[in-house]
């Protein structure tokens, strides 16, 4: 029977970041994620101050500056032709007033290289985790498939599922959800640049019952179109000529730029959903970021969040592990510092469903009668800091733990 002190089921951001944080305290973790790399398409790209500054706290800073990326320091929607910005992030103190656009897959390699320094981590790429190993009601660890298809078990005091909305943990640790309405599914698709081009942003387009928010990736947009919510076949019967005709009328690009968009097969459906667990734990085993609380994409906010709940965990977790210990107090104790700060963070997205991407989608977003906080956006810049602090930082932001923390020099 194979055996570490902690097993941390998917190699995403929170996984990731906690395999490198409870190694660096000394635990031995085991990080089984079941895909052979991290390469995946459309998947959260931004990087916000509150893990830019952890980064510099563990010393990646340098490591993470070397990585191809773009700043974003203004959220900028426009509808019709009243543009508002939504959050600046130059009001920030510090030296990150700004969000950074990263391919994910970047930043997770350089969270898993730093990881890969420390003797008692071990990441092992192609594991797809099945089930739970239980013993008198308390999950000692994990059944999974090694990269050749056999079946194995892994032992642990502690399980942690870190491996997303479709969490294999969560669903086989019984842990029940509260559910939230949703008015959109997304669809993802990129357009390339025109010749010239320099954006370099974010932005959002809303007008006419269409809403979407593009990324500037370098050579191409990453482009999020929203749809309401369950009208992804219905939508999907028209000639993919309408939905270019709708990204030129929103975007002005040309005809050119759209021919990118070939067919159905090019544009990706991501159906939203937002929830959280009504309990995070169990005897032996933890949810973490999405296993524990699916974001709105609204905001970006996700893959930070669950970045905290990793520094979290980690801190709370790294003295009782070591000892070869995982005790309920403390799990829950997890749960209770990262619960408002989540809730926080839907509150405000669900606010923002309601107030800008519900009234986008029927067509009631008028740009001559903007809702309340739009139109005290506009006249306040003082606000924009505001909401740039709230979505870049957040609700009780997490530091580096002591035992975490490196110099540059001693990881570079």
């Amino acid at each position: 029977m194979e055996r570490t002190q902690c097993c941390v089921v998917g190699g995403g951001p929170a996984g990731m970041m906690l395999g490198l944080l409870l190694a660096r305290a000394g635990v031995e973790v085991t990080v089984l994620e079941k895909h052979h790399d991290f390469l995946r398409d459309f998947r959260g790209d931004t990087v916000h101050p509150s893990t830019l500054r952890l980064l510099d706290e563990l010393g990646l800073g340098e490591r993470f500056a070397r990585l191809p990326a773009g700043w974003l320091e203004q959220m900028r929607i426009q509808v019709g032709g009243t543009t508002v910005v939504m959050a600046d992030f130059r009001w920030l103190r510090g030296s990150h007033r700004h969000i950074a656009m990263v391919p994910q897959w970047d930043f997770l390699d350089l969270l898993a290289a730093a990881a890969a320094e420390e003797p008692s981590f071990d990441l092992r790429m192609c594991r797809e985790v099945t089930g739970l190993r239980t013993d008198a009601g308390r999950v000692t660890g994990v059944r999974y498939l090694d990269a050749d298809g056999a079946e194995r078990e892994l032992a642990a005091p502690l399980t942690v599922g870190c491996d997303g909305r479709g969490s294999v943990v969560r669903r086989a640790a019984g842990l029940r959800s509260v559910d939230f309405e949703v008015p959109m599914d997304v669809w993802q698709v990129r357009v390339a640049k025109a010749d010239g081009a320099t954006d370099g942003e974010v932005f959002g387009r809303f007008g006419g019952g269409q809403a979407s928010v593009t990324m500037d990736r370098g050579d191409y947009y990453q482009t999020a179109y929203l749809i309401p919510k369950g009208s992804d076949e219905t939508l999907r019967a028209q000639d993919i000529s309408v939905f270019r005709t709708r990204l030129a009328e929103l975007f002005g690009w040309s005809e050119r730029q759209l021919e990118s968009v070939r067919t159905w097969d090019d544009v990706k459906l991501l159906r939203t959903e937002m929830n959280r667990l009504r309990r995070w734990y169990g005897d032996g085993v933890l949810c973490i970021g999405d296993a524990a609380h699916v974001m709105s994409p609204v905001g970006g906010v996700g893959v930070n969040i669950a970045v905290q709940d990793a520094v979290a965990a980690a801190r709370l977790l790294a003295g009782p592990l070591r000892r070869g210990q995982a005790p309920t107090s403390v799990l829950a104790k997890i749960q209770r510092r990262r619960s408002l700060p989540v809730a926080v963070a839907q509150r405000t997205q669900r606010g923002e469903h309601e107030m800008l991407l519900r009234p986008a989608l029927d067509g009631t977003l008028d740009e001559h009668d903007l809702p309340l906080l739009l139109r005290l956006l506009r006249r306040f810049p003082a606000l924009r800091g505001l909401t740039g602090y709230i979505g870049g930082i957040g609700i009780r932001p997490e530091r580096a733990p002591a035992f975490a923390r490196r110099s540059p020099a001693l990881v570079s």
